[in-house]
């Protein structure tokens, strides 16, 4: 039987689950729509999902049309849960990209469709929610061709808009859905969208254009074998209206999942790392990528995977050549629909499986055949944007902790967990707010209570002026006493420096490492409000030495007060953590965009605009950007997103510093 894969992506909101759940039940699949407030859908069976009404991982969906097998992958919408949009992309043969025909292009089609790109993935458009008051089909069109780039055409035209929405119309032969006649109104449309259509086939086909320039009429049948040839080679992006809750144009939308699909020999071989190739045929040298992973309470973990080539049956021996070779033998294949695990004797190029049970899978690692071994791309995912402090509530949650955020980042390789040395939080990072909340609320079902609260900014200290001073350890208390002597000069630095120009064997040079480690200590805590200092160099000029009381841990302690007694005249001040921010939203918040980011006191590098969408470059202190992923979504209603990289150290403006000391200090004495 034929087998299609097909990854649902869009903007949040844009009706995904909806749409899957009219596909299901226009196919037979099931008997009754689900609905999303109620928690019955197909696609969204997590208790998380059911809560938030919302996607929250990829639910993987399968039908039969035509004689067709169709998988669809519905993906989450928010960015936050990118690596499932990602890896759903990456298994997929083609992407159904679903743009809501209200708000049209919004930022989240915009990532999804320069994910497309990026893998050479072919892709069909669906404009949704055409029942809706303000739906505009003609709108979003322009919209998707200002906005998207490629050839994009239309291959339905709506009959009616709004709560008129009742058909559609085939712009290749006329015909309307439902034996319904094409309003007179809408011909010349229709005609001209045809002209369009029929422009941008000739042009994908440079057979079809010769014909054409020798002046051969076209005929229907060989504008639609060129369409359909345009499409699976990704070189033409036909768009089509569609109501997910009426069902108006899902018929049709099924039967271009059917032809307009490639299918995985259509869609060739997959290349490894190394050139190899591997052809997506059954009887090739078995090879497969994870793209997912999750944790199922009762069966345990799942790796999903897609078979790009040969033939995987149960207790076969695969490499895991992403894990130095290690070998692996699946005693169970399953495939997967909704909640629902299938098993199976075999699992073929072209196909999604599941295998259980199977702790060394993760995320992007690739299977092969030990005898033909390969190793596919890893999936690449963004740095984590966002990050909460962790607070265990009891010493329970305390002890249990770690184990659960293990579980927890092996199913989402964008989660990261780490101690800040100098502040003693326990930090998690992820792709949002609403990410690290589920992250909290999963936690949760593992057994595991924590509340978050804003981290600490690691403040750091430095001087801005050279100074010099003596640091003189001297002690008595019978028999041997201890004496160390060193003359230091500071200077402002990039990094930590210590070098000797002691002259004359003022101090013998086994000492030298001691003093240094006394400065270092010293550097733990600044004079200012006892943030570690940074960007110092030091220079050992001169000192004293005792031939029977001297020690490391005299000219230890020595090198510890020098740097004390230097920082007092070298004009201590404040750094703050900075990041590289780039913002990327629709172009007409640009203005709301560079007002907020004036307040937060960043200095924008640059603006980059590509269609309708504008990227903001610019560097800005941490503690400016602690809760600035709730603040955009509510800037630009959830119609932008951000990425934030390290970008070092800078000074803290004086008024600030004050502010930061004062509380800092008052902190310190309050214990």
């Amino acid at each position: 039987m034929p087998v299609r894969i097909v990854s649902l992506a869009a903007h949040s909101g844009a009706g995904k689950t909806t749409l899957s759940e009219a596909l299901l039940h226009h196919s037979g699949a099931i008997s009754r729509l689900g609905r999303i407030e109620d928690g019955t859908t197909q696609s969204d069976h997590t208790d998380a999902e059911k809560a938030h009404g919302f996607s929250i991982s990829t639910g993987v969906l399968r039908l039969n049309h035509q004689e067709t097998d169709i998988t669809v992958l519905d993906t989450p919408g928010y960015a936050d849960f990118v690596r499932e949009i990602r890896g759903a992309v990456r298994a997929a043969d083609a992407a159904l990209v679903l743009v809501s025909a209200v708000s049209g292009v919004e930022v989240g089609t915009e990532r999804v469709w320069a994910t497309a790109d990026r893998f050479n993935m072919p892709r069909l458009v669906a404009v949704n929610k055409m029942d809706r008051e303000r739906a505009d089909f003609h709108a979003v069109l322009a919209d998707l061709r200002s906005s998207l780039g490629g050839p994009v055409a239309p291959l339905y035209l709506p009959i009616g808009e709004g709560p008129d929405f009742r058909g559609v119309v085939n712009v290749l032969n006329g015909e309307a859905s439902d034996g319904q006649d094409v309003p007179s109104d809408m011909r010349s449309v229709l005609k001209e969208a045809r002209d369009g259509l029929t422009d941008a086939i000739i042009e994908s086909d440079d057979a079809l254009m010769e014909r054409f320039l020798e002046g051969e009429k076209i005929g229907v049948e060989d504008l639609h074998a060129a369409f359909l040839r345009a499409v699976h080679a990704g070189t033409l992006y036909p768009v089509m209206p569609v109501s997910a809750t009426t069902g108006v144009g899902v018929p049709q939308l099924l039967d271009l999942l059917v032809t307009g699909l490639r299918s995985a020999r259509e869609r060739g071989p997959t290349t490894g790392q190394d050139g190899q190739n591997r052809e997506p045929l059954p009887d090739a040298p078995f090879s497969a990528r994870v793209w997912r992973v999750s944790i199922d309470p009762f069966v345990g973990k799942l790796a999903y995977i897609r078979v790009y080539s040969g033939t995987l049956q149960p207790g076969d021996t695969v490499l895991n050549t992403s894990r130095d070779n290690l070998e692996l033998k699946p005693a169970h294949l399953y495939l997967i629909n909704g909640k629902e695990l299938t098993e199976v004797p075999e699992l073929r190029a072209g196909m999604i499986g599941v295998l259980t049970k199977l702790s060394d899978l993760h995320a992007g690692d690739t299977l092969a055949d030990p005898a033909n071994p390969i190793q596919y791309d890893p999936l690449w995912l963004p740095d984590p944007a966002h990050t909460v402090a962790l607070h265990p509530v009891t010493r329970q949650d305390e002890d249990k902790l770690g184990a659960a955020l293990g579980r927890l980042m092996e199913e989402d390789p964008t989660l990261h967990f780490r101690r800040e040395a100098q502040t003693g939080e326990q930090l998690l990072s992820g792709m949002g707010d609403m990410h690290l909340s589920i992250a909290a609320e999963k936690l949760a079902a593992l057994g595991v209570n924590v509340t978050v609260s804003t981290p600490q900014i690691p403040y750091r200290e430095t001087i801005h002026a050279a100074a010099q001073a003596q640091g003189k350890h001297r002690k008595q208390s019978g028999g041997h006493g201890q004496y160390g002597d060193c003359t230091i000069r500071i200077e402002p630095g990039e990094d930590f420096e210590f070098r000797s120009a002691v002259v004359g064997g003022a101090i013998p040079g086994k000492y030298l490492p001691s003093i240094e480690k006394g400065v270092q200590d010293a550097m733990q805590k600044g004079s200012l409000a006892g943030y570690p200092l940074q960007g110092l160099s030091v220079t050992v000029l001169d000192g004293s030495y005792h031939d029977v009381d001297s020690s490391d841990i005299a000219f230890r302690m020595a090198g510890s007060m020098a740097l004390k007694n230097a920082l007092e005249q070298a004009r201590p001040g404040l750094l703050e953590p900075a990041v590289l921010l780039k913002v990327r939203a629709p172009a007409s918040f640009t203005g709301d965009l560079i007002s907020d980011l004036q307040t937060r006191r960043a200095r924008v590098q640059g603006m980059d605009t590509g269609g309708t969408v504008i990227t903001i470059s610019a560097v800005v202190p941490q503690a400016e950007l602690q809760n600035y992923s709730a603040d955009l979504r509510s800037l630009t209603g959830d119609r932008a997103a951000f990425s934030v990289k390290p970008h070092g150290y800078q000074d803290v403006p004086d008024h600030l510093a004050r502010k930061i000391i004062e509380e800092r200090r008052a902190e310190v004495a309050a214990g």
